[in-house]
């Protein structure tokens, strides 16, 4: 009983002494300001996981409410329940999506399907679509509502003038014709046939009176 008693007297003079006494308020004011700091720490990486302006302060008040012997626990318990991602990962990573959904749309797609085509193709393969017209002067693709081809100009709204086919020369010489297309020897024949009495016959010969 009385080394039972020594050994408590012994231990309660190491801890009475000022040099334990000190290293004692060290070690908590370490814990202190350890558990503290957590709290702080867990503030500050909260706000750059959400923007509830609230969810922090509960984090800091998470770690605070477990004490600063505790407050392990509270710091695993919040590594479960944080948010994966901050925020800037989340802005940078809607970012790209938003970029990629640019180009994406950028690129041709067909407007009966849907489907990405080539910016070469007339017709869409999936769902048969015209896509493009050739322009009949310059051979170029052109967009089908363009009023005129782009290349050479080509006005797609004003019709042909369609000219009359020339006579085919006789003789190896050409046939000149008339300002209203016809041959000159076939018209000269009609006007001359028009300026002819009514009386003479059809071969121009005059006819000849009754006596």
């Amino acid at each position: 009983m009385d080394i039972f008693n020594d050994l408590l007297n012994s231990i309660g003079e190491f801890f009475n002494s000022p040099a334990v006494q000190l290293m004692l308020r060290v070690v908590l004011a370490f814990f202190i300001a350890l558990w503290l700091a957590t709290a702080f720490w867990a503030y500050r990486d909260l706000q750059s996981r959400t923007t509830n302006p609230v969810a922090p302060y509960l984090a800091a008040a998470l770690i605070i409410l477990f004490t600063p012997f505790l407050f392990p626990f509270g710091v695993l318990l919040y590594k479960i329940l944080r948010p994966g991602t901050t925020v800037a990962d989340q802005n940078e990573r809607a970012l790209a999506e938003e970029a990629m959904m640019v180009e994406i749309e950028s690129q041709p797609h067909c407007a009966n399907c849907a489907r990405q085509v080539h910016a070469d193709w007339i017709i869409c393969p999936t769902c048969r679509n015209r896509l493009r017209r050739v322009c009949p002067n310059c051979s170029r693709l052109v967009e089908l509502d363009w009023s005129l081809c782009a290349w050479c100009g080509k006005d797609f709204e004003r019709p042909e003038v369609t000219r009359d086919p020339v006579p085919t020369p006789v003789g190896g010489r050409p046939i000149p014709v008339t300002a209203q297309g016809e041959p000159a020897g076939i018209a000269a024949r009609s006007s001359i046939r028009e300026r002819l009495p009514a009386d003479q016959g059809a071969a121009g010969t005059p006819a000849t009176a009754d006596h």
